[in-house]
């Protein structure tokens, strides 16, 4: 076993958690596995996003965390084609912050909020400095 650090997820506490992970399905096209009915996994190839409910809280203590108060983080996903994603999405999309823009660093980002008003980004590298960060050609 190596031992270095190796990262895991990203875990979002939701108060909705139905809902949350309907969003997360349709937003990757990736299917949760449901671990318990308060705990729910969207595994994709490069990380995976945890998403459980206010009653794992108690596990670790009061007021450790607390859904829909974030304002921080971005959860994103790198995608082949952001525009097109925008078109599939844009119907339900409750949240847009920005269409899809050509950032200075050399994305095509395009950022909404979730159900619990968590930042999300999808995102298409379009530079050759951006897609080699990336390793993509």
């Amino acid at each position: 076993m190596s031992t270095s650090t190796r990262f895991a997820s990203i875990r979002l506490i939701a108060g909705d958690l139905p809902a949350t992970v309907a969003f997360y399905q349709d937003v990757t096209g990736v299917r949760a596995a449901w671990r318990t009915d308060q705990f729910a996994e969207i595994r994709t190839d490069g990380a995976t996003l945890a998403i459980a409910g206010i009653a794992t809280l108690d596990l670790f203590g009061t007021g450790v965390a607390e859904p829909a108060a974030n304002r921080t983080v971005f959860v994103e996903f790198l995608v082949p084609d952001v525009d097109a994603e925008f078109d599939r999405l844009k119907g339900s999309l409750t949240d847009l912050v920005q269409e899809p823009t050509t950032m200075p660093w050399g994305n095509r980002s395009l950022l909404f909020r979730d159900p619990e008003g968590t930042l999300v980004n999808l995102f298409t590298p379009q530079t050759p400095e951006a897609k080699a960060r990336f390793g993509i050609q």
